[in-house]
């Protein structure tokens, strides 16, 4: 059968930030509170050790202060954000040097409806693209791959 996997890995003029990401995204309608009442994130350490945490959602402020310590910046940091509205969400994941995110659509996955074996990567688009634009956003890539 295989399985499929879809992202859009996002690039950046200048490194960004968990909290310029997060910031742009709750103010047009997504959150960091996940279906499962907590806000998801990762931190990959030296040992490359990918950690991952939940938190309240009223401790955000703290946990994007982790994400973008100094000393995470060599090394991957994620976060999940979801759209209640529209109920579907994934990870982001800021890669060292914070100029490449990768968003993965991961949680509640949009279909496209008359190919519902494909990833609807242009609600995605249409959903992140605009409030990312005004994060520094130079360019995207967006794929998907069956194995």
């Amino acid at each position: 059968m295989g399985s499929r996997d879809a992202d859009i890995d996002f690039t950046f003029t200048h490194p960004t930030t968990a909290r310029a990401i997060v910031d742009a995204l709750t103010a047009v309608g997504w959150s960091v509170d996940d279906p499962a009442g907590g806000v998801t994130h990762m931190i990959n350490d030296a040992d490359d050790m990918y950690e991952w945490y939940d938190s309240c959602p009223g401790d955000i402020d703290e946990v994007l202060v982790r994400l973008d310590a100094p000393g995470n910046l060599p090394y991957t940091v994620a976060i999940n954000v979801y759209h209640p509205e529209a109920r579907t969400g994934g990870m982001f994941m800021f890669m060292p040097g914070r100029t490449k995110v990768c968003f993965s659509p991961s949680i509640e996955r949009r279909h496209i409806p008359v190919a519902p074996a494909f990833t609807d990567l242009a609600w995605y688009l249409h959903a992140l693209v605009p409030a990312l634009a005004t994060t520094g956003l130079e360019g995207y890539e967006a794929k998907e791959i069956k194995y």
